[in-house]
């Protein structure tokens, strides 16, 4: 039998087979894919720089009404939540103890005016009795001795009569401090507002010798305050008079527009009382300063110790072409960008693009860019797909 698998046929058949491998192996690979681009369009739109704070609300005036005499409350004429009117009865005190005192303080300067009479009565009788022995003595009826004695009880009485006055009117200081001390057993409203708490009931002793014991707070709520605390990062770029939103915690969707009325000149440390630091804590803690806002408030839906969301508007640019900040490219200085160009063909272009306002999230065109051109705001390379690990067709060795 004829053998037909000689040597040369066999290392041709080898040859060919090899051939055929690599051309199915590159048949089946993949061609590499282009790049995988996402593009935005550039539009018109309205652009903010904020920055966000959050703040408490308060009364634009708030004051503790408080004793000022010890005693029993008698009668407390107002209930939390009550509108008054300045000078409207608050509270009575007990003013058995003031009236009395007052009664004493009165019988004293009636006595210390009766005792001014008899001095004035004896400096008018040591002046007759010092005259008449002065004209005693030019008429060479009187002695020396007797003129020397007259004078001396007249600068007597005249001192008598100076100590009296003074008691007359320490007297009538007394009085006067009597009649005070009375009226303090009526507390009346200081101004218009709102009774927003009652920190004292009737029949309840009340103790001022040591300190004022409040008995009302009282508050004007049509207009409110909110401080807002903000970081001394942002503090430099926030002036009085910026445009400002706010939210509320309960109410989030409906907006509120204000303007910074105030910037308080000394950080949250120095301007909160109820706030406490050392020198080592304060040195590595974060600073923020409290800006304020005022709020009208004629329905009075704002309430004290509220929390308010604030966003105040540094900088904004109506109707401008408006990019996502990730297009966004090198910064070649001056506002100048590299952003990367999407042309109507598919192909990618790079462009000197100029910005303006960029609030990190969209940015402001200002030359390089026109509206509905659309720039690249990422791209990524798709790797090659393979059909196995061995990147071979499948039962390929």
């Amino acid at each position: 039998m004829k053998r037909w698998f000689t040597l040369p046929k066999i290392i041709l058949a080898v040859v060919v087979m090899a051939i055929a491998a690599v051309l199915l192996q590159r048949w089946l690979a993949p061609a590499p894919n282009a790049p995988q681009v996402n593009t935005s369009a550039v539009d018109k739109g309205n652009l903010e720089e904020t920055v966000l704070a959050t703040g408490t609300f308060a009364a634009i005036k708030q004051v503790n009404v408080g004793a000022r005499v010890s005693g029993q409350i008698k009668t407390l004429r107002v209930k939390l939540g009550d509108a008054v009117k300045k000078g409207d009865l608050i509270a009575e005190i007990d003013s058995t103890t003031q009236e009395n005192t007052l009664r004493d303080a009165q019988a004293s300067l009636q006595s210390a005016q009766a005792v001014l009479k008899v001095k004035q009565t004896t400096l008018r009788q040591a002046e007759l009795t010092a005259k008449r022995q002065r004209d005693l003595l030019a008429a060479q009826a009187g002695t020396q001795a007797d003129v020397e004695t007259a004078e001396a009880a007249l600068d007597t009485a005249r001192a008598e009569l100076t100590a009296q006055e003074a008691t007359v009117q320490q007297a009538r200081i007394t009085v006067d401090t009597a009649q005070a001390n009375l009226a303090y057993c009526t507390i009346t409203a200081p101004m218009d507002g709102t009774i927003v708490a009652v920190a004292i009931e009737q029949g309840q002793t009340v103790n001022a010798n040591q300190s004022s014991p409040t008995i009302v707070k009282l508050a004007q709520l049509g207009t409110m305050l909110i401080k807002a605390k903000i970081s001394e990062a942002d503090i430099p770029r926030v002036k009085p008079g910026m445009r400002a939103t706010f939210s509320l915690l309960g109410d989030p969707d409906k907006q509120w527009n204000t303007k910074v009325y105030a910037i308080e000149p000394g950080d949250t440390t120095t301007t909160d009382t109820s706030t406490t630091t050392t020198s080592s804590s304060s040195s590595s803690s974060a600073i923020y300063y409290n800006a304020l806002f005022q709020v009208a408030n004629p329905e009075q839906d704002l309430r004290i110790n509220m929390t308010a969301q604030i966003s105040i508007v540094l900088a904004e640019a109506k109707e401008s072409l408006l990019i996502p900040s990730t297009a966004l490219g090198k910064p070649l200085g001056n506002g100048w960008y590299e952003v990367k160009v999407q042309t109507n063909d598919q192909q990618l272009q790079m462009r000197k693009v100029r910005i303006g306002l960029n609030n990190r999230v969209r940015a402001q065109v200002l030359e390089g860019l026109q509206a509905g051109e659309r720039v690249v705001t990422s791209e990524a390379k798709a790797g090659n797909k393979s059909t196995n690990q061995r990147g071979g067709p499948p039962g390929f060795f």
